[in-house]
């Protein structure tokens, strides 16, 4: 990390043409991973991440360079092409720094990197051997274990100078069967916020089973009817739906330009009064939880949407000029390479006052999602599609067959009125989501939910 000398120095030449505001941010990353193929070891990367990224303000214009050059030299000239790029008037201004210290709310028991690198292979290995030995039908599996261990530094010419140690583990096992005559897959990676005690919560059997059994069933699945019916989606990263659908459409880099369907609705009724949504990126150990923000304010816990109204935006600091609220800390980006945003962190739909069998035995006819795929999402719109990995029809209150091939089609101001039932049984889904300022970790989530209505894609 940077001398805090150093720092000051060159938050100075950053304002030295007229910004009103200037940032550092420092980065050391390291990157660890192992991939199986078939119980094999096909690669093991270890790779450093290591840089400075410089920001200067003006009102609500800003200037964004970044270099990996840290020596005094290459931070004056990354620090001076911001400042040139800002203005041409020469105003030398000094900066005072204060270090703060925040406290760290997610501990690690076992750092993975400083593990035997033979320790981690056979964690993973266990993982794609339960996969395999789950059923003859699996004819291939492919594993990975990765780790990261994120250092940051911030300072900024309001006086902050802090910094954050940040370390997160997943394992994913991706199974494929065949019948002889097609294949399908089935996938599971959790993750933490932790190191290899990750895996005292997630066996890696368990993760290779999860896997295989979504595999299995989607190759003995019938395709999926189409049409509007009733669905039931199942918690963990069902979540998904509401974090593409919804929650980019209330991060400020949307909002704060006039490009969100979310845009002057605080205060208004925006879904069902059931459902309650949150953002949180203060739950030890989450996957997408940080002590503080990549401009150093500390993390917090957000009511985004409260029985059915909209209480509040996912601000970055230059969402908060634009927009004149204050910030919520869920500035992020995935490198020092990228200017920071507003992003998500943990975002859910929080548990509701309906219980499960109740969900499911309210269903005439319609469609269970136990487990989610990708999608895509217009925020300005919030038309989305989503694929379904693993489904079932529901006939008469029952959990019936297998079906394979469907999709959720809607937008996210429809489904979020149409969810007018809403579980007990939270839980989250790991993933790492794209947006203007790289891709970073997130955790999604809710329990079990019912949508009334919804289009599903299909065959027929």
């Amino acid at each position: 990390m940077l001398e805090k000398r150093l720092i000051e120095d060159i938050l100075g030449i950053a304002v030295s043409t007229g910004a009103d505001f200037a940032e550092v941010y420092c980065e050391l990353t390291r990157n660890s991973s192992i991939r199986l193929l078939d119980g094999r070891i096909e690669t093991i990367s270890d790779t450093t991440v290591s840089g400075v990224g410089i920001r200067a303000f003006l009102g609500t214009r800003t200037v964004y360079g970044s270099t990996s050059d840290i020596s005094r030299k290459g931070l004056e000239k990354c620090a001076g092409a911001v400042a040139a790029a800002m203005g041409d008037e020469k105003l030398p201004k000094s900066v005072r720094l204060t270090e703060r210290i925040f406290p760290n709310i997610h501990p690690v028991k076992i750092v993975p990197t400083d593990a035997d690198m033979k320790i981690r292979t056979e964690l993973l290995r266990e993982g794609c051997s339960a996969a395999k030995e789950y059923d003859s039908r699996i004819v291939q599996v492919v594993g990975g274990l990765a780790s990261v261990d994120h250092t940051i530094q911030i300072a900024n010419t309001e006086g902050l100078l802090t910094s954050d140690r940040h370390i997160r583990t997943r394992m994913v096992v991706d199974a494929t069967a065949s019948s002889g005559e097609e294949m399908q897959s089935g996938r599971f990676g959790p993750g933490r916020g932790m190191g290899l005690e990750t895996f005292e919560l997630f066996p890696p059997k368990e993760i290779g089973i999860t896997a295989a059994k979504e595999a299995i069933t989607n190759l003995t699945a019938s395709y999926c009817p189409a049409g509007k019916m009733t669905v039931a989606i199942e918690n963990g990263f069902g979540g998904v739906i509401f974090h593409e659908a919804c929650g980019h459409s209330l991060e400020a880099t949307s909002v704060g330009t006039g490009t969100s369907q979310m845009c002057g609705k605080l205060g208004q009724k925006i879904a069902n009064e059931k459902v309650t949504a949150i953002d949180d990126g203060t739950i030890p150990g989450a996957w997408g939880s940080v002590n503080i923000d990549d401009e150093g304010n500390p993390t917090r816990r957000n009511v985004l949407i409260e029985n059915g109204v909209l209480k509040s935006y996912m601000i970055d600091r230059l969402g908060s000029r634009r927009m004149g609220m204050p910030m919520t800390g869920n500035s992020r980006r995935e490198s020092y390479k990228y200017e920071p945003t507003s992003r998500m962190t943990n975002t859910f739909i929080d548990n509701g006052p309906d219980k499960n069998e109740d969900i499911i035995s309210s269903i005439e006819y319609g469609l269970y999602a136990k487990s989610m795929g990708g999608g895509s999402v217009n925020p300005l719109t919030g038309e989305f599609n989503f694929a379904v990995s693993e489904g079932y029809m529901v006939r008469n209150g029952k959990i019936c067959e297998a079906v394979r091939g469907a999709s959720l089609i809607g937008t996210g101001a429809e489904i979020l009125m149409n969810i007018d039932m809403v579980g007990q049984n939270l839980a989250t889904g790991q993933g790492m989501c794209g947006s203007s300022s790289g891709s970073i970790p997130t955790d999604v989530g809710q329990p079990l939910i019912r949508v009334s209505s919804i289009t599903v894609g299909g065959k027929g």
